[in-house]
């Protein structure tokens, strides 16, 4: 798989410069990184949090001994 050079880079820094605007970019970095901080969070959990419907499907179908 390629990777992505500093003209490529650069490439693309000028053409979301273009399409947002200067004013935007801090709040769109700031979208992007609480985005990724969440997913590796969440994927930190190693079950992570059940549907509040599967637990209850789940604690109906286990027998009650």
């Amino acid at each position: 798989m390629p990777t992505i050079g500093p003209t490529e880079l650069i490439i693309i820094l000028v053409i979301v410069l273009i399409i947002f605007g200067v004013g935007r970019l801090p709040e769109i970095g700031g979208a992007i990184g609480r985005s990724i901080r969440e997913f590796r969070e969440a994927s930190k959990e190693p079950g992570g949090e059940k549907p509040k419907e599967a637990q209850d499907a789940t604690a109906q179908e286990q027998p009650k001994a």
